[in-house]
């Protein structure tokens, strides 16, 4: 429980990543989390001794909405999203989980489950560490790190055996490497 404490602390340090769960229900994305690099850089930017927002280019919502798996769909969720965060100053993309496995194999050449919630979408992510979420949960916050926190914190970047695709592993792992040195390459 400490660690998801700090984690959440951490997080709250990014003033962008603050801004975004403040506004959370204006958002209203059905299963929403704030996801995956927004997160996980923040919390490496501040071993660093970086500024918590440093090059992270975007930050990424996952939500699920099984009713429409339209492209339409997702892009008016976009454009909602945009409205209502467009005064931050940076990209924040919106993703409906319940529809990736429509374009993932041609966008990334895999097979992709279609899958069941949100959370379905965070444990796929190529590199364990930064399979991580978060969301405002009445005055308190959920966290979900299906992988647990303390590999995240030690910097330990291990293939997804969920999505074992060792080449775009080893080359997110590197460019992760590259900016933050200290990172462990276990994989």
């Amino acid at each position: 429980m400490v660690v998801q404490q700090r984690f959440i602390a951490d997080v709250r340090t990014n003033p962008v990543n603050r801004a975004i769960l403040d506004r959370w229900e204006q958002l209203a994305l059905p299963d929403g989390w704030l996801v995956a690099g927004c997160l996980f850089q923040t919390v490496w930017n501040l071993h660093a001794g970086a500024a918590p927002q440093a090059q992270i280019k975007d930050y990424d919502l996952f939500y699920f909405d099984a009713a429409d798996l339209s492209e339409q769909a997702e892009m008016r969720v976009q454009s909602h999203v945009n409205g209502v965060l467009r005064d931050l100053g940076v990209v924040v993309e919106a993703k409906n989980q319940a529809r990736v496995h429509l374009w993932y194999p041609e966008y990334f050449g895999f097979d992709y489950p279609q899958l069941k919630n949100s959370c379905d979408g965070i444990d796929r992510y190529l590199v364990l560490s930064t399979c991580v979420g978060v969301r405002p949960h009445g005055a308190d916050f959920d966290t979900y790190a299906p992988y647990g926190l303390d590999i995240l914190y030690d910097g330990v970047l291990s293939p997804n055996p969920l999505t074992d695709h060792r080449e775009l592993f080893l080359a997110k792992a590197r460019s992760y490497q590259q900016r933050w040195p200290w990172l462990r390459i276990d994989g």
